[in-house]
């Protein structure tokens, strides 16, 4: 059946008033040029990091950067698409800041990523081949003279041949603290062992030495006929070079060991490399004859019997090992039911108190018979206005045992005789939510305001009329509304408090300190939050971000969890009213 001519005219206005909308119009040329020239910025800046990572051999960031710039360019410079162009920034945002540390934190949870295993498998060879460099304490210490090739054109090009001129004088010295020169034993010997070994001078070769003052205050080689000794200003220009200078004294740097600087660049003595590393065998062998191999299920270097060469260790999955730590191991099994406990009890009853508090001001100042509403109202939010961390800070000094405002001038307490608020479990708790109650409770004044407002007066007239007594009608008709209103917002609430790092932080630290015989620091207000951050960041043992992250993604299930039983509860508010 067709449609009249005038709805079917109607109905082509409406799709073309639909279609104008969802594409949005006719672009100016002021506009389109607008739009290109910030998405050329915005394209440049993003392969000019493109370019940094391939470098950093970071490839999967760079394909996901380079996929989000075809994104980005295809939505806003094709044509239609309105909503899109408005949720972008939004939508790329949330998966930058949010999503993507959600999976960050997933996959740090199945690692062992920490202090002791905060990199690769290569650095930390590394690191323990730095490690393992030492001193031959049985070695002469002897006076040094850092010479130059004369055919080098710049000290600091890489290509030029250094060798070190050492005097060692140790049996040299006369009564009177000079020294016989004669009796000097003298080397020489470059960082290339094939062209410049490192030797003795035989008699032939000292002729060609030239001695003068040292910086021991005594007469040592200072010069060779044919090298040119570096001055001041050049050894200060390749510091750095000269710290990891290595003059190997045989063919093999790391069996037969090399002549290094001492850190104060006065001399040099015999060093050498107390582990040795086999890339053949993955394992780092002693000059004891201990062989450390490499543990890839630990991410140390092991023996047999399980002890490390060194606390460095790098990052390797672990699989479920710092979940099954948290639910298998008895030390930490029993403060985490305690913090978990306290937690529910800590967020509930923030949320619960501030409620109580603020709903009841929103009532008192909702009556009509009340004159400067406005200035009470306005009072009542100052404590919302104030920076938390200063509010908290006050509280803090409000809580001292000995010239506290609450032990003092509330409680009238004696000298040292007044609760110790911050160092005794019981008390330290009531501190935090009371301190929390007076930070949130402007909050929820706010809303029950807004709410109760909202309620249609009619309501309540019609219920005077019909003889509802003012308890009746606020418990029967404005409680249930607005809880139904409200019931997002209190359940948003319970989930900040059940993170609120904040308050706990700057008023106890977690405090007060737990069984100290136990691995973990589980203090008396520590909620999950706080607890995950000394683990993340111990200064004991040591960070543990694996095990922080595990906590981390529990938490994130025990909320969502729990807001999402809260809102199905909402729902059933809602069909109630």
């Amino acid at each position: 059946m067709s449609l009249p001519s005038g709805v079917k005219k109607q109905t082509e206005r409406q799709r073309a008033r639909f279609r104008r909308m969802t594409e949005g119009g006719t672009p100016s040329l002021r506009g389109t040029l607008i739009k290109i020239l910030v998405l050329a910025l915005i394209d440049s800046g993003a392969f000019f990091v493109v370019m940094l990572l391939f470098p950093a051999k970071q490839y999967v960031y760079a394909g996901v950067l380079l996929v989000v710039i075809f994104v980005v360019n295809w939505i806003y410079l094709r044509r239609g698409g309105l909503p899109a162009k408005y949720l972008a920034p939004g939508v790329l945002f949330l998966l930058a800041f949010s999503v993507s540390v959600v999976f960050y934190s997933g996959y740090i949870s199945f690692t062992n990523y920490g202090a002791l295993h905060n990199g690769s498998k290569v650095d930390s060879i590394a690191s323990i081949k730095l490690s393992a460099i030492v001193n031959d304490e049985n070695a002469p210490f002897m006076d040094v003279t850092v010479m130059q090739d004369p055919s080098c054109a710049d000290v600091k090009a890489k290509s030029c041949k250094l060798l070190f001129l050492a005097s060692d004088a140790n049996n040299a010295f006369l009564d009177d603290g000079s020294v016989n020169t004669d009796n000097e034993v003298i080397y020489l010997g470059g960082e290339d062992w094939a062209t410049n070994p490192w030797h003795e001078l035989t008699a032939e070769e000292r002729a060609k030495v030239t001695f003068g003052m040292g910086l021991g205050g005594y007469d040592i080689a200072t010069g060779y006929e044919g090298l040119t000794a570096l001055s001041e200003d050049q050894l200060n220009s390749i510091q750095s070079r000269l710290s990891t200078m290595k003059v190997p004294l045989g063919a093999s740097l790391e069996k037969d060991a090399f002549m290094a600087l001492d850190p104060s660049g006065a001399g040099v003595q015999r060093t050498f490399f107390d582990a040795v590393y086999s890339e053949k065998k993955d394992s780092f062998t002693k000059t004891d004859g201990t062989v450390y191999k490499a543990n890839e299920s630990t991410g140390f270097f092991e023996t047999k019997d399980g002890e490390r060469l060194s606390e460095t260790g790098w990052q390797v999955q672990v699989g479920f090992a710092n979940y099954n730590k948290i639910f298998g191991d008895k030390e930490l099994r029993g403060p985490l039911l305690k913090i978990f406990t306290w937690t529910i009890i800590f967020a509930f009853t923030s949320v619960v108190s501030t409620f109580i508090v603020g709903l009841a001001l929103a009532l008192l100042f909702n009556d009509e018979r009340l004159r400067g509403k406005k200035v009470y109202r306005a009072i009542m939010i100052l404590p919302y206005a104030f920076p938390a961390f200063l509010s908290a800070y006050v509280w803090k000094g409000m809580y001292n045992t000995e010239n506290g405002f609450i032990n003092v001038a509330i409680l009238h307490a004696q000298s040292g005789k007044g609760i110790d608020w911050l160092n005794q479990e019981g008390p330290a708790r009531w501190a935090v939510l009371l301190c929390n109650l007076w930070l949130g409770f402007p909050y929820m004044f706010l809303i029950t305001t807004g709410a109760l407002q909202a309620i249609p007066g009619e309501l309540t007239e019609s219920a005077t009329i019909d003889g509802a007594t003012p308890w009746q009608q606020f418990r029967l008709i404005k409680l249930p509304l607005l809880l139904v209103s409200l019931a997002p917002l209190l359940i948003s609430s319970f989930a900040y408090n059940f993170n609120n790092f904040t308050i706990i932080y700057l008023i106890t630290g977690g405090g007060p300190a737990g069984d100290s015989a136990l691995k973990v620091d589980a203090g008396g207000t520590d909620i999950l939050i706080s607890f995950v951050y000394k683990i993340a960041f111990s200064t004991g043992v040591g960070a543990d971000y694996g095990l922080a992250s595990a906590f981390s993604v529990l938490i994130f299930f025990i909320v969502g969890g729990l807001s999402m039983l809260a809102f199905r509860r909402t729902k059933f508010l809602e069909e109630v009213a």
